[in-house]
């Protein structure tokens, strides 16, 4: 794709939904990944929701997206993560 065609500008900051179980070490796990992806990432641009009964916990990541690829290893990298369910 030709970068003059994307609809985002980078960088920018970009959210992302991270969905897994609830667990002791979901957040944490999550942060550790995007931290080693995007540096510039701190627990300021982290939102916590639990599900309605507590059996899941939604996040959302604020990364700052320098890149296609950059946005593209973050989805990859979090969809593929054993803890994760969904990535949006």
């Amino acid at each position: 794709m030709d970068p003059k065609e994307s609809l985002i500008e980078y960088p920018s900051d970009f959210p992302i939904k991270v969905m897994g179980a609830t667990h002791i070490d979901f957040a944490p796990t999550i942060i550790a990944l995007v931290t080693q992806l995007d540096p510039t990432f701190h627990e300021g641009k982290l939102e916590t929701r639990p599900s309605a009964k507590g059996n899941y916990t939604g996040l959302t990541v604020t990364i700052r997206a320098t890149s296609r690829e950059m946005l593209d290893e973050v989805y990859r990298t979090l969809s593929t993560h054993p803890m994760v369910k969904m990535v949006l």
